[in-house]
C-alpha cells in the first residue's frame, strides 16, 4: 500500500502545481528596472530560473540551458528569467558572474527571497514555465540531463 501513496503523492506533485497561480510580484533586473512577473508570462511561455552564484547546480544548469537557449527561443517564443536568491551580502557578485558566462538571459534580483518562499522552494536551483499566469511546470534541483525533460515539457506545452 505504501507504494500506492508513493505513486499518488508524485502525481499530486507533478500535475498539482500544473495550473497553480503565478504569485504577483515585482523584481528589479541588474540594471535597477521593475519587472512584473504577471505581465512578461501574458504574452509568452516564460521559464523562471532561481539560482544563486553559490550554488554550483544551479550554475550548471543554467550553463546547460545556455547550450539550447537560442533555439528553445526560435522555436517555442520564450523568454528566461534567472532570479538570482543571493541575499545583501553576495548579490554584488551577480553582475560579475553573468558577465563571466555571457548569459543571454534576462536576470532578476529577489535578494530578500521573498518570491522563493511564496513559491514554496526549500532548494534552488528552481525551474518554472509560466505561460498567461500560470504554472505549467516546476521541478527543484539539477541534474545532467534535466534541461532534456525541460525541453520534453517545452514541447508537450507547445502542443
Amino acid at each position: 500500500m505504501n507504494k500506492w501513496w508513493s505513486l499518488i503523492f508524485c502525481f499530486v506533485i507533478q500535475y498539482g502545481f500544473s495550473q497553480a497561480e503565478m504569485p504577483q510580484f515585482v523584481l528589479k533586473d541588474l540594471e535597477g528596472k521593475q519587472v512584473d512577473l504577471q505581465k512578461i508570462s501574458e504574452e509568452k511561455t516564460v521559464i523562471l530560473s532561481l539560482w544563486a552564484t553559490w550554488c554550483v547546480p544551479c550554475i550548471n544548469e543554467l550553463e546547460a540551458i545556455t547550450l539550447h537557449y537560442e533555439d528553445w527561443q526560435n522555436e517555442f517564443d520564450l523568454q528566461l528569467y534567472a532570479i538570482s536568491i543571493d541575499d545583501p551580502r553576495t548579490v554584488n557578485r551577480v553582475r560579475p558572474m553573468v558577465r563571466g558566462k555571457g548569459w543571454k538571459y534576462k536576470v532578476l534580483l529577489d535578494t530578500n527571497n521573498d518570491l522563493r518562499r511564496a513559491l514554496g522552494a526549500a532548494t534552488v536551483p528552481l525551474t518554472l514555465v509560466v505561460r498567461n499566469n500560470k504554472i505549467l511546470y516546476k521541478h527543484s534541483g539539477y541534474s545532467p540531463g534535466s534541461e532534456d525533460i525541460l525541453y520534453e515539457k517545452l514541447l508537450e506545452f507547445s502542443r
